[in-house]
């Protein structure tokens, strides 16, 4: 009989004195260090399905990017405010002009020594300011960003509009750009750091499996069609084709190259979701 109670003692307590094996956390780590263009939404895109598809905790952008196109900003934007997994981003060197709207959509930032934030004043092909209705419209998504993530909105305004004046912070006729000191002091900073390992430290976070999200062959593949550069040859061989085309009698190469260059053209943007499939 006491052998009995014995045994059921050990089945009953036995597993309470040995040490729980702590689940790893799953972190995916994707970089955007790179102009912000149709090329960079679609790998935020394909980075966030991979993290729904391999259940992973937590996601960590790796920034540097002096910014881009304000449409792809967007588009990342609202990708990143409808996530419903942890996000946040390490800003490694610059997060500047989209750079600076895209953290300030992640839920916690981080960044090194030396790093910036800001400068998110439109500017047009020449580097020039761009019209009031493009500022304007650059201003309401990031006070709305700033907002939803309870960041301070008239920080996130004084980064674009160089009208706005915050005691001790901002004066007339220049726009916010935060060291990484300041953007602690103002709330736009969780804290200096010199590595995503020390992130993770600082929040708990000992035991965990690292993954950084790559492109396969394919999606980089569709990827140089997406670049702004190659999309103009593209268009440029179109019109040249049809031209040339309808210069020569019968069907010759010019118009197997404007075919050509439409479907390499097209069928990047339909993938990515910019292009119907008519």
């Amino acid at each position: 009989m006491r052998k009995l109670f014995f045994i059921v003692y050990l089945l009953l307590f036995l597993p309470s004195l040995v040490p729980a094996q702590t689940e790893k956390k799953k972190i995916m780590v994707m970089d955007i260090k790179a102009e912000i263009d149709p090329r960079m939404s679609r790998y935020v895109k394909l980075a966030l399905e991979h993290a729904e598809k391999t259940n992973a905790d937590i996601i960590v952008i790796d920034m540097d990017t002096f910014g881009g196109a304000l449409d792809d900003a967007k588009s990342i934007v609202d990708l990143l405010m409808d996530e419903k997994k942890p996000l946040w981003v390490f800003i490694n060197a610059d997060a500047a002009s989209a750079g600076a709207l895209i953290s300030i959509a992640c839920d916690s930032i981080y960044m090194s020594p030396g790093a910036t934030i800001g400068a998110a004043t439109v500017v047009d092909g020449s580097g020039a300011a761009a019209p009031d209705k493009y500022q304007s419209y650059m201003r309401s998504i990031m006070r709305s960003t700033a907002e939803e993530n309870g960041r301070d909105p008239h920080i996130a305004e004084g980064m674009v509009d160089e009208s706005v004046v915050i005691d001790s912070i901002k004066q007339i006729g220049k726009v916010i750009t935060f060291t990484t000191n300041e953007a602690i002091e103002n709330g736009y900073c969780e804290a200096k750091v010199e590595s995503i390992d020390e992130i993770l430290k600082r929040n708990g976070i000992t035991s965990y499996e690292l993954e950084k999200f790559e492109l396969g062959v394919s999606e980089k593949i569709i990827a140089i069609f997406l670049n702004p550069f190659i999309s103009g040859i593209l268009i440029l061989v179109i019109i040249g084709g049809i031209y040339f085309e309808l210069q020569t009698p019968g069907i010759g190469f010019p118009l197997f190259a404007a075919i050509t260059a439409l479907i390499l053209y097209l069928v990047p943007y339909y993938m990515n979701g910019l292009a119907e499939y008519w």
